[in-house]
């Protein structure tokens, strides 16, 4: 009996051994990613106080004077403040109802396809573009609507229509970004989405069809059921970053045309030109600070409305 309890006892400190050296080990794996992390993440975070100072090269940044909010208010009482405000929110809404409803489109249309190599082949298809810079899609545009030797524009001609100055009318530009932006963005979503599809029992569609349901029906009450709890989070995050514009996508296939600001024109190109004019880095650093803080406060008063709607598909 005795030599019974010491040989449970011998196991188990063996095990606890094992235990706390897989611990170590993990930790160990897990000790540089923490350490990039804090050096990359958090130690700039100091650089903050830019934004709170009238920021000199001559002095640092713990040498420039202090002057507070004076920096956002600068961007606060410009004349163009509405504009590019109105351009960031109402754009990016667009581009976040318009992708969500391609990306879960395309993931539904995937999932019924049965032919698992043509999946493949559609997947890729649609992650490339994901992976160009916007350089290369604004010069590809570009190709499209030349006004003299765009695709678009020699086609219309050949139809004895004459051509359309794309970069002269700034309401076109609202609908070619949006096309843009999905085209670039949506292969990565579907792809997301048709992942968490494949996650769905069989056993649902199988019993659907027992039951003589429609494939519609199917989609209505079983695919999209399954999809709004990751359709949710995603949207969260989105709208945590819909005071941010992608600068590639506004600069680059726009060309910075002045006469497309009225519809083109959003935060971060106007902070752009501001330092590329003024060099002045503390506002570019407050405009940043500020897309920040209202970041967060979307993303927990967005989570906090979707809890009350469905607590289970919340971010946190």
């Amino acid at each position: 009996m005795h030599n019974s309890i010491l040989a449970k006892s011998a196991k188990h400190k063996r095990y606890s051994t094992l235990k706390n050296k897989n611990t170590i080990q993990l930790y160990g794996m897990c000790a540089i990613p923490v350490l990039l992390l804090f050096i990359f993440n958090y130690i700039p975070m100091f650089g903050v106080i830019i934004a709170f100072k009238n920021y000199r090269f001559d002095k640092g940044i713990l040498g420039s004077e202090w002057v507070g909010l004076k920096n956002i208010e600068f961007l606060l009482k410009s004349n163009d403040f509405v504009r590019i405000v109105r351009n960031t929110l109402v754009l990016n809404t667009i581009f976040i109802i318009a992708g969500l409803v391609a990306a879960v489109a395309l993931a539904i249309l995937m999932f019924e396809i049965k032919k698992r190599f043509l999946i493949k082949i559609y997947q890729t298809i649609l992650v490339i573009p994901n992976f160009l810079s916007w350089v290369i899609v604004g010069y590809m545009a570009y190709a499209f609507l030349n006004p003299q030797y765009g695709l678009i524009n020699v086609t219309l001609q050949k139809l004895g229509i004459s051509g359309m100055q794309w970069y002269s009318n700034a309401s076109y530009w609202p609908f070619i970004l949006t096309i843009a932006s999905i085209w670039k963005g949506v292969g990565m979503g579907a792809v997301m989405y048709y992942a968490s599809l494949m996650g769905i029992d069989r056993e649902y569609f199988e019993a659907a069809e027992i039951d003589g349901a429609r494939k519609i029906d199917t989609i209505r009450y079983i695919t999209i059921p399954f999809l709004i709890p990751l359709m949710t989070i995603l949207t969260i995050l989105s709208i945590g970053n819909i005071f941010r514009a992608d600068f590639g996508l506004f600069y680059q296939l726009t060309r910075d045309v002045g006469a497309l600001y009225p519809t083109t024109d959003v935060i971060d190109t106007y902070v752009y030109r501001a330092m590329k004019v003024l060099g002045d880095m503390s506002m570019s650093s407050a405009v940043g600070v500020l897309q920040s803080v209202v970041g967060f406060i979307l993303v927990i008063l967005t989570n906090y409305i979707a809890g009350k709607i469905e607590p289970e598909n919340t971010l946190f």
